[in-house]
């Protein structure tokens, strides 16, 4: 008789969006209550079609009255210079010592491409080919210090040992960018990569980039078709599959403690299928359903041993299941006149 099937524990994430608040009390507050319920991360939306904070600054915010939630912002790269977004995400990942992620979004309207008066609007297709050049120098500056590159030796007046800084010369269609990085080598090597990867042209960047995919489905044979090939498209891209993890994104909404035991029954069986690797849960109302999912949903979830009970390390990789990325450059063994 064949042994059963063990199962790594759920992955457990939720959106903050669609509150419309403009306290970071608020969002603290939401954070350091999913970090009671032990999740994985929280995702905060972003877009320049509508009044609200920035994603990035909030989170930034929230990293210092938390210890162990992830923080996971939208970051737009259409209308963002590439050098920026890596260095803004380096900084949230020292700030959150090593809590970071980030989830590449395009605008494609042309009310928002005058906002900015830069460019005019562009076909999706073309922004997320634009976003894919965006987290490949992005990994590229977050690689051109060394972990060792800090010397901070006063007596000699050296900060830097400038044989362990590279330059990054990277030329893509829209943009050009000259590193190195401003910012050191952030704690986790690089910061999770979060994709929405539901469309076609943001599956392709996932399967190229992602850390995580999410894949909106609320059914859970589309939600495993999706998940094979997106394990498969990432195998031949020449990536390991067992380093991408695969979300069910589900709209959820719970007004009473049953809702929540229900969905703790849904998360199983998805489980036990094998259809995701975990889930994250978009509030109809953050404040509400978070503390329903945190009281009733999580106990569930570790009651059946699906959801930790602690956090066994401290960084966003580390409850992902994720190695930190070893630095390309250092593994090449090239000067700091390497050339891209």
């Amino acid at each position: 008789m064949s042994a059963p099937l063990v199962r790594s524990p759920v992955h457990l994430a939720v959106s903050l969006d669609g509150a419309g608040r403009y306290d970071p009390g608020y969002f603290v507050e939401l954070a350091r209550l999913a970090e009671q319920g032990t999740l994985d991360f929280v995702t905060l939306g972003d877009s320049f079609a509508k009044p609200g904070l920035d994603a990035l600054a909030v989170l930034s915010r929230v990293a210092p009255a938390t210890g162990r939630i992830g923080l996971v912002p939208v970051v737009n790269t259409t209308h963002t210079e590439p050098f920026h977004v890596s260095s803004a995400v380096a900084t949230l990942d020292w700030v959150s010592r090593g809590r970071a992620g980030w989830s590449p979004e395009v605008s494609t309207s042309e009310a928002e491409a005058r906002l900015f008066g830069r460019r005019p609007a562009a076909r999706a297709a073309e922004l997320w080919h634009e976003a894919r050049e965006v987290a490949d120098v992005a990994a590229k500056l977050w690689d051109s210090w060394e972990d060792d590159a800090e010397i901070r030796d006063a007596p000699t007046g050296r900060f830097i040992d400038r044989d362990k800084l590279h330059y990054v010369d990277f030329e893509g269609r829209t943009f050009s960018v000259r590193g190195p990085a401003i910012v050191p080598r952030p704690p986790q090597g690089h910061p999770v990569t979060v994709v929405d990867a539901t469309a076609a042209e943001p599956r392709a960047a996932a399967v190229r980039h992602a850390d995580v995919a999410l894949v909106r489905t609320q059914d859970p044979l589309a939600a495993r078709t999706a998940r094979g090939e997106l394990r498969d498209r990432t195998r031949a891209h020449g990536r390991d599959p067992e380093r991408l993890r695969v979300l069910g994104s589900l709209p959820v909404a719970l007004s009473t403690t049953a809702d929540a035991v229900e969905l703790a029954g849904l998360i199983g069986d998805w489980h036990e299928e094998g259809a995701v690797d975990g889930f994250h849960l978009r509030l109809a109302d953050p404040e509400r359903d978070l503390a329903l999912l945190v009281k009733a949903t999580v106990p569930v979830l570790q009651h059946r041993c699906l959801l930790r009970r602690f956090y066994p390390g401290a960084t966003l990789r580390e409850h992902l299941g994720l190695a930190r990325p070893v630095n390309q450059y250092a593994t090449a063994g090239g000067g700091r006149h390497e050339r891209d």
